[in-house]
């Protein structure tokens, strides 16, 4: 599946990056990061229910989607590349969404730039102490059988037979994923998380942060997540849904980001 642009592709200095905005121009920011071998697309659902109250922005993170690249692939290189764009089209306060890997993403962002100024987590635990990933994942991050498994998965012809399925999206997007994302999401990020994890990092920066949290999410145990973050500070909802709540109950999630983003 050949990608196409649907927003503008900006050069933050001298790097690439695929940023579709929606909404309007003047309204409050919501940014919409998605996770791992993730597009902005992830958030098809979601982004029309609160583009008329918000001006929304979404990414394609480095190795993802229209954005491309191999390098630069950690939530601080992400967040540096997307506090850079977020500038050149002049967002300048903000609700952060991140979902999973996108959760890393706008913690660090807040860390780097005052605008923003609330979090909200979605589906993602502190670390991975709490993460119950499917047998054989580890084998995406090993150099030469990832890279082969890559490209199995990412054959054209499976793409056609998934076409009429809502796993058409999952596989275009996990096709244009680099493959390098995978070493630095099941390998490097679980060092980072181990020991910077992200219910310290909510403590530290000491912002509003909402986590909402899947009560079927096969990939994160939520009770033990949701202990943490309300540690650290955090509100927690749990909603009735997986790993990718905006995908299965849009309304609700856009509901509280709304409601969360016009807080005092």
């Amino acid at each position: 599946m050949t990608r196409r642009p649907t927003g503008t592709v900006l050069d933050v200095g001298g790097t690439a990056l695929h940023l579709r905005e929606d909404g309007p121009a003047d309204a409050p920011v919501v940014l919409l990061v998605h996770g791992f071998s993730g597009s902005l697309h992830s958030y098809d659902r979601l982004a029309p229910l609160l583009a008329d109250r918000f001006r929304v922005l979404r990414p394609d993170l480095r190795g993802h989607g229209c954005t491309g690249g191999h390098t630069g692939l950690d939530a601080v290189s992400q967040a540096t590349t997307l506090a850079g764009a977020l500038k050149l089209v002049g967002a300048e306060r903000m609700t952060a969404v991140g979902h999973s890997f996108g959760a890393d993403v706008v913690l660090a962002l807040a860390s780097l730039s005052g605008a923003v100024t609330r979090t909200v987590l979605i589906g993602q635990a502190p670390d991975y102490r709490h993460a119950t990933f499917p047998p054989g994942n580890g084998l995406l991050a090993a150099p030469f059988i990832g890279r082969s498994l890559h490209r199995l998965v990412s054959l054209a012809p499976l793409g056609f037979v998934l076409r009429p399925t809502p796993l058409r999206q999952a596989h275009a997007d996990f096709s244009a994923t680099s493959p390098a994302m995978a070493q630095a999401i099941l390998t490097e990020r679980r060092r980072l998380l181990a020991t910077h994890p992200l219910d310290a990092q909510v403590s530290a920066l000491g912002l509003p942060t909402l986590a909402i949290l899947g009560r079927r999410d096969r990939l994160y145990d939520h009770t033990g997540s949701a202990t943490r973050y309300r540690a650290a500070g955090a509100d927690v909802t749990f909603l009735d849904a997986g790993h990718t709540p905006f995908a299965d109950q849009p309304a609700e999630v856009a509901s509280l980001v709304a409601s969360f983003s016009r807080q005092p």
